[in-house]
């Protein structure tokens, strides 16, 4: 144990006595939480879209008071006056605008003869997600127009009545469990993987191999100490980015313990996946070059910004054995819902045996010699 020890000591000294490192180790889980986080998952809001009125009839008039209104209160778009449908549709297609609405001649008349009225919408579909606002927001003001005046006593519809078990959850929120597990990846990918890399390199490893210490006992501390860095950087995005989002699960002792074992699990399987692929890697390039490609292939189909149920089936199988799925569903049980410890068995005998399992296939492999 003493041994082992010294190995702890020395790892932490060195990464405590160096901020940046530590510091970088942080900033790019941070500004991903900070950028993405307000980047995405927001709502439209101030689109340009044209009004082409062929009509100027009594209906037409609601129509644009409906226009206003949604103008006046969600601001989802704005509508701006053009004559023709051609130089709309012309705009719309240049991006001047972002959608055209076409009310047709006779549209009052049809309205009121019951015989099938129509509104025209341009959108440019490039971008799904303002188009798909627009349609959206101009759907529910023709729902909102065909529904008469006076309701039937009789229910003519099927309805859906729709229960939401948690309150409104926003993007910040939703992507913190994933900037808290990539937080750690990359604590240990730089505190870890390419510090020991570049300790070889520098023949810094030659050192321990003078001393009486064992195989295991050099597994075993150079892996506590990777762990113990990755738990000190997962348990700081936590409270800097709970406090960000507007969270306040750090203040309820329950579900901080909750997280702090899961931190605790997710360390000690990163760490064990990370110290798996570079137990017999001497080029101190590779784990630079592994870096992005690891980073794309475990983080973004983890669930973190996607759901899994989206996958193509290859993709969804890839997801099964990474540990991002199981840590960032992990967190997002207690972070999001609130789930207690029977949400994150399965996450944390996952993350636990891959980390294990990881270490006790590395350590035979681990060479004490030059």
């Amino acid at each position: 144990m003493t041994r082992m020890m010294a190995i702890i000591e020395r790892e932490l000294r060195k990464f405590f006595r160096s901020p940046a490192l530590m510091m970088v180790s942080m900033i790019l889980p941070l500004v991903q939480l900070v950028v993405l986080g307000n980047a995405f998952g927001g709502k439209v809001r101030g689109a340009r879209v044209a009004l082409v009125d062929y009509d100027h009839g009594e209906q037409s008039v609601k129509v644009r008071e409906a226009f206003d209104s949604v103008a006046a209160n969600i601001r989802t778009f704005t509508t701006v006056p053009y004559r023709d449908e051609r130089t709309a549709r012309e705009d719309v297609r240049t991006g001047k605008l972002d959608g055209a609405v076409i009310i047709p001649e006779q549209y009052s008349r049809r309205v009121l003869a019951g015989d099938s009225p129509k509104l025209g919408l341009v959108v440019d579909n490039s971008d799904q997600f303002m188009s798909s606002s627009i349609e959206a927001e101009m759907q529910s003001l023709v729902d909102a127009l065909s529904k008469p005046v006076i309701d039937s006593n009789v229910v003519k519809k099927i309805s859906l009545e729709i229960v939401e078990l948690y309150p409104y959850v926003e993007y910040m929120k939703y992507l913190l469990p994933g900037s808290v597990s990539l937080a750690m990846y990359v604590s240990v990918m730089i505190g870890g993987g390419m510090l020991y890399i570049d300790d070889k390199a520098r023949g810094v490893h030659e050192g321990y191999l003078v001393t009486p210490i064992t195989k295991l006992e050099l597994v075993l501390g150079l892996n506590i100490a990777g762990a113990i860095k990755a738990v000190l950087a997962g348990a700081c995005l936590t409270i800097i980015g709970s406090l960000l989002a507007g969270l306040d699960i750090i203040f309820h002792p329950l579900q901080a313990l909750q997280l702090l074992l899961l931190i605790v699990a997710a360390s000690i399987a990163f760490n064990g996946m990370m110290f798996l692929l570079m137990v017999r890697v001497d080029d101190p390039l590779v784990p630079r070059a592994l870096f992005g490609v690891l980073n794309t292939l475990l983080f973004f189909p983890s669930g973190a910004i996607y759901p899994i149920s989206a996958f193509p089936k290859w993709l969804q199988a890839v997801t099964i054995i990474d540990p991002f799925t199981y840590a960032v569903h992990g967190f997002k049980a207690i972070i999001l819902k609130d789930g207690g410890f029977a949400a994150i068995q399965t996450d944390l005998v996952f993350l636990f045996g891959f980390g294990i399992a990881s270490l006790l296939i590395a350590t035979p492999l681990f060479k004490r010699t030059l």
